[in-house]
């Protein structure tokens, strides 16, 4: 369904040159948009020569993203995106809509469970459709423009954003926690040192996506070890017999609140997907990605459900519900002097948190760019960095809008349904292909039995709480129906020509300020 194209790199019949002041034409001769441009005839890439002494761009090398990531990359990019904020701040949410701790335990067990029934799925599409953009990909080929559109509207506006902005405000919750131990944290201080956060780690992915995945190496080890600390302690007092609130006691009778929990749960396993939005970038994918899925998912499983066991061994159901940084609490109960080491690795670990979504994000608007759906400046790289610099900033500004709000439990209900919605679209397409295109070659193949199951668990996580919080879903339901006007009016349409102009000449800018230029790579299906 999906036609291989490629650009020319050329501008008045010669190539667009090194990115010096004075060479910096960048595609000023290129005025149609994008989404016509993927509907012409093939056209070949000129190569775009490099400076002599460059440290990034190798001689004769052409723009594009390179794969530079090896399975174990791949496992940080999984683990470090999943391992976040939410391990730290979900347990009292699950808590709280499950009423005991022996069902909030059953739900964090069944949703790592069915986040590796989606991992499974997703590694059969990501062999199979080996493009940049994981989801949006698939459900572009499977059912077209429209609602690939509406879950690439739906990641651009509620989810990747927001769910950016719940970790770096998580990240600057736990490490100002040390100096107001006894105090909420100011909420202008938690934004501002959020923003710093998110600016900061644009700077990495701009610059170099080896600094990027080095610092994903470093903060995975850093969380792990966090955790890996509560959960040595966790045994330590089941040691000392301190299984008291281990009970089904006071578990929430109505069923729609049970299922709510679910959000909060599936929240905390947020991720698993992310390295399908870089397969591009992956080595070997089709032996590497569907490892790389595996070995992440059990190992997060394993660890989360170890992790409240832990904290459940200390803490009371009252002290979980009251706290508002559970490690924090967890820690200052058990270590006594050394308590402020949890604040500082919590920190750490969302701070990966907050490379991982945005190294795997702007992936997502480049894919999205490519195929016409987004703006044309967001396809361009960094003719010396090899980085999707425009769709990284993009990606941060947005996240920086939703600093506006600091109120992470209504943050999480807007992308729980949003999320599970789309992701389970996204499945859907297994079932389809194996219908419409049997003929595709499948390196993994799935049982059906496993989409069908996540389907029907993705219908009741995203009906079912439609009962227990109408506003919040219904805030949800507004906010991705707004991508159908959008889709029509902006994408559908054809743009009157003066239109065309001023894209053109914004995009002239941009791309001179940014020394951008599209890639020279086609896309593959």
């Amino acid at each position: 369904m999906l036609a291989t194209w490629h650009r020319r790199v050329k501008c008045g019949g010669r190539s667009v040159g090194s990115p010096s002041l004075c060479g910096a034409v960048v595609l000023s001769c290129n005025r149609s948009s994008l989404a016509e441009t993927m509907t012409e005839e093939k056209r070949d890439y000129q190569e775009v020569p490099t400076k002599e002494g460059d440290e990034v761009k190798a001689e004769g090398e052409v723009v594009g993203l390179k794969p530079k990531m090896t399975l174990f990359n791949g496992i940080t990019v999984i683990v470090g995106s999943i391992i976040g904020s939410g391990i730290f701040i979900s347990p009292s949410v699950v808590l709280q809509n499950t009423g005991s701790v022996g069902m909030s335990l059953v739900v964090w067990i069944i949703s790592g469970l069915f986040s590796m029934v989606g991992a499974y799925c997703y590694a059969e599409l990501g062999c199979m459709i080996q493009k940049t953009g994981a989801d949006y990909a698939y459900i572009m080929v499977t059912f077209g423009p429209l609602l690939a559109f509406m879950r690439l509207w739906v990641e651009c506006i509620i989810v990747r954003p927001c769910s950016q902005t719940i970790v770096a405000l998580t990240f600057s919750i736990y490490i100002m926690k040390p100096f107001f131990p006894d105090c909420e944290t100011p909420d202008s201080a938690e934004r501002l040192l959020a923003a710093v956060c998110i600016l900061v780690l644009t700077f990495v992915n701009c610059w170099n996506v080896k600094w990027a995945t080095r610092v994903q190496d470093i903060f995975t080890g850093a969380k792990l070890f966090a955790l890996a600390v509560i959960i040595i302690t966790g045994f330590v007092q089941l040691g000392r017999g301190q299984t008291q609130y281990f009970t089904f006691d006071n578990t929430e009778p109505d069923f729609t609140k049970v299922a709510l929990s679910f959000y909060s749960g599936l929240f905390a396993y947020n991720g698993w997907n992310y390295l399908n939005f870089v397969i591009e970038e992956l080595k070997e994918p089709v032996k590497n990605l569907p490892k790389a899925i595996y070995i992440s998912i059990s190992l997060v499983t394993i660890v989360y459900v170890l992790a409240n066991v832990a904290f459940y061994t200390t803490l009371s159901p009252y002290e979980v519900l009251g706290s508002e940084a559970v490690a924090v609490t967890f820690a200052s109960r058990l270590y006594g002097s050394m308590a402020w080491i949890m604040p500082f690795f919590v920190a750490c670990s969302t701070f990966g948190a907050v490379n991982g979504v945005l190294l795997t994000s702007s992936r997502l608007f480049y894919a999205g760019a490519m195929e016409g759906q987004m703006p044309e400046i967001l396809t361009m790289i960094q003719v010396k960095r090899m980085t999707p610099a425009p769709a990284v900033l993009f990606m941060s500004f947005l996240s920086l809008i939703y600093l506006g709000s600091s109120n992470i439990s209504a943050l999480i209900s807007y992308v729980g349904f949003a999320t599970w919605l789309s992701i389970g679209i996204a499945v859907l397409c297994v079932p389809w292909l194996r219908w419409k295109a049997p003929e595709l070659a499948r390196p993994i193949k799935v049982h059906l039995i496993w989409p069908i199951l996540y389907i029907i668990a993705t219908i009741f996580i995203t009906v079912v709480p439609m009962y227990a919080a109408p506003i919040e879903t219904g805030i949800g339901v507004g906010i991705i129906s707004t991508g159908i006007p959008v889709y029509l009016l902006f994408i559908k349409l054809r743009k009157p020509h003066w239109v065309k102009e001023i894209l053109s000449k914004n995009n002239l800018i941009l791309q001179k300020l940014m020394m951008v230029c599209q890639p020279e790579k086609a896309a593959k299906l």
